[in-house]
């Protein structure tokens, strides 16, 4: 057992802060398609293709980081993104 606590993967690493956004809802509670904006663990992200289900049967996105030059694309449940509201047009 390796004592050191470097080494372990905090939570919020890995799953997206709803705290951050309490209105904007999930992935999971939305129908998303390409091209819609999402917020994920490492950023604003586009999706690029909406994928089968996940264990706990939100869709499986593939992302791309919109800031990050040249990011690969990866992979996130939909009940793992938020979804960015769209500007209302005054």
């Amino acid at each position: 057992m390796n004592g050191n606590g470097s080494n372990r993967i905090r939570e919020e690493d890995v799953y997206v802060n709803r705290d951050a956004h309490p209105d904007w809802p999930t992935g999971a509670e939305r129908l998303l398609k390409a091209g819609d904006e999402v917020l994920c663990v490492g950023g604003v992200a586009e999706v690029v293709k909406v994928l089968g289900r996940t264990g706990d049967g939100s869709r499986l996105l593939e992302l791309k980081l919109k800031d990050v030059q040249g990011a690969k694309p990866f992979y996130a449940a939909a009940s793992n993104v938020l979804v960015v509201p769209t500007q209302v047009a005054a």
